[in-house]
Parts: structure tokens; C-alpha cells; sequence
């Protein structure tokens, strides 16, 4: 089995945060999103991964220390790190094709700015599994049509009228590449695009075309990273998740607590610094950070960060930030927000 795993995107959603860190590699519960998402997808496979082909973006802001993150990802994971570059922002379509070497036998497509949690087994007669979930408001989501037989035969995107309420998510599984990728060669050749870009669904509607079978996979929880507030709403919902599993320490034992306390779940990395304040629930901040006289919850803080006086919920803090609430003066960069 190989996962193909597409994120060249830097995420504008989530400025300022993915100015300088592309959105995929923006931890979540103290692991980057596509960390996650991997390791997610390769539990509900429970099956060897033999390689995991990333696509990335401009090596300015896909540098080698990402690619070494990584490597070490699916060497972690028992696979082969194979890396490829999209270097135009063509689509869905075309980032897949950028990975044209790795495109044969068994393969999971996933787009990494989103985080799921499933337990299923993957239907041997489906030549294709494209994993859904069931949504209240179906209008905002391209969905999956069904026949009688529970088989997928038409995708269509933000429907005007009921056509299901399963949403797609963007993890997909081909049990031979292959054929995609000779559709999507199909659609290169032939220039079709939707909104100026090569997508994968062109690809899907063709072998749809040629009879082969497709069938859904449901996820239990369907956690998007696409802006702030829904990241940091996921990375609450993560916590939990991980809290109920037992399987990850999130309080790292060098967190050093002076009158001060943590209310589960939370994730606290590595040497920091809890003075006179409350943290908690749902907050996860990132290693080497000091926090003073602040009560926090339903955040999400990065590393190196000192926050001092401070009151926050639902807050999303990068990266060798200094704050203290009783500021005076201030200096805000692009796309900063106060709220």
C-alpha cells in the first residue's frame, strides 16, 4: 500500500499563521497536521505501507528541514519518503500527476489540512473508496450521488438540490493508482480544466465513465484545519480523542508548574514554564514557552512563547510570540488580529 499525500499549498486561510509555516506542517496537539493525518490513515489501513509520496510546494517554504520531517515520518511508519515538487498551483489533478513515479498498485490519496477518525475496512470488490462524511448542511460540500446499491455514481459539487448528505473529505483509495493516473493524463492532454485547474474529480468521472466501482467509506469525525477558529476547534477535538486513547504522554515531564494547573485534556511539549496560571481545557502549547499570571483555554499555542497577564480562549498564537496583556505599546505585522 502507498499513501500520496498532496501539500504544496500554503494555507491563506490561516494567515498569519501559514506566512511562515506551510498550514500542513502547523502542529495540532503538538504534531504538524500531515504528521496526523498520515499516522491516522496508516491505523486504519492496518496494512504495511510501503512508500508515502509527498508533494510539496516551493522549496522556500518546503526547505530540506521539512523534507527531513518527512523522511522521518515514513521511515517511523515502516515506508519508503519519496518527494516531489509542484511548482504551479494547478490543481488537485496536477499535484497528483507531479507524483507520476509512485502512481501503481494500492494507493490512499490524501490532502493534508484535514484530520480524521474511522474505523472501517475497505471493500475488496470497490475499485475505488472515497471516504465521506455525513454533514447537516450537504449544499456547502461536493457530495457523492448512490445507487441502489450503495455505489457511487456521480459526484457533485455544493448541489442546489438534495443529491445525499455524504460529504467528501479528500482522502480517497484506488486499489490500482494507475488508472487514475492514465485518466488524469487523459485530462492534461486534453487541457480540461475547472476553475482554471487540472482536478481529480475529472479523473474519477472518467473511470466512473469506463464502469469501475466506487464505493464510500465513512468517517466517524471529520476535523478540517481551513482557517482559525476551526483549527483551533480541532485541535480541542483532538486532545480528546487522544486523552480517551491513553496512548500519547501530552504533559511532558519537564513542565515545570509553579502555583499553577494544568485541566485536562490538554498537550504541554517539552521545558515549559507555568507560573501563577491556570491552562486548560483544550489548549495545547508548544515546548520551550513561559506563561505567567494568564488563565487560558480552547487554544492553541506554538513554541518559544512568552505570554504574560493574559485571559484567553479560543486563541491561536504561533511561534516566538511575546504578549502581555497590560501592553502599552504594541507592534502588529501583517494580517495580525486582535479581537
Amino acid at each position: 500500500m502507498k499513501i500520496i499525500v498532496p501539500m504544496a499549498g500554503r494555507g491563506s486561510r490561516l494567515r498569519p499563521h501559514s506566512l511562515t509555516i506551510p498550514k500542513p506542517l502547523i502542529p495540532v496537539a503538538g504534531q504538524p497536521i500531515v504528521h496526523r493525518l498520515v499516522k491516522d490513515i496508516a491505523k486504519v489501513l492496518n496494512q504495511p505501507i510501503e512508500e508515502i509520496a509527498f508533494v510539496l510546494g516551493d522549496p522556500a517554504w518546503f526547505g530540506d528541514d521539512v523534507v527531513s520531517s518527512l523522511q522521518d515520518l515514513a521511515k517511523d511508519l515502516g515506508a519508503k519518503a519519496s518527494i516531489y515538487r509542484q511548482d504551479q498551483p494547478l490543481g488537485t489533478g496536477h499535484a497528483i500527476m507531479c507524483a507520476k513515479p509512485s502512481l501503481s498498485g494500492p494507493a490512499v490519496i490524501a490532502y493534508a489540512d484535514t484530520l480524521i477518525r474511522a474505523t472501517f475496512d475497505l471493500d475488496p470488490d470497490a475499485d475505488s473508496v472515497i471516504w465521506t462524511k455525513e454533514v447537516d448542511n450537504p449544499e456547502a460540500y461536493g457530495v457523492v450521488k448512490l445507487n441502489a446499491n450503495e455505489e457511487i455514481v456521480e459526484l457533485v459539487e455544493k448541489p442546489q438540490n438534495f443529491v445525499s448528505n455524504q460529504a467528501v473529505i479528500g482522502i480517497y483509495y484506488f486499489k490500482d493508482v494507475s488508472i487514475l493516473k492514465d485518466k488524469l493524463q487523459e485530462v492534461l492532454e486534453e487541457n480540461v480544466m475547472n476553475g482554471g485547474e487540472y482536478q481529480i474529480n475529472d479523473g474519477i468521472k472518467r473511470m466512473m465513465a469506463d464502469g469501475k466501482i466506487f464505493k464510500t467509506g465513512t468517517v466517524d469525525e471529520w476535523m478540517d484545519c481551513g482557517n482559525k477558529a476551526i483549527t483551533v476547534e480541532t485541535n480541542g477535538k483532538m486532545l480528546g480523542f487522544l486523552k480517551a486513547d491513553g496512548e500519547e504522554q501530552l504533559v511532558a515531564p519537564s513542565v515545570k508548574l509553579d502555583n499553577s494547573k494544568v485541566i485536562e485534556p490538554c498537550f504541554i511539549g517539552d521545558n515549559v514554564v507555568l507560573k501563577n496560571t491556570t491552562i486548560g481545557p483544550y489548549v495545547s502549547i508548544g515546548h520551550n514557552s513561559f506563561i505567567e499570571n494568564a488563565t487560558i483555554k480552547n487554544s492553541l499555542i506554538q513554541t518559544h512563547t512568552v505570554i504574560k497577564n493574559a485571559n484567553l480562549d479560543e486563541a491561536m498564537i504561533g511561534n516566538y510570540v511575546s504578549f502581555d496583556g497590560n501592553f502599552k505599546a504594541i507592534s502588529l505585522g501583517d494580517y495580525a488580529v486582535l479581537e
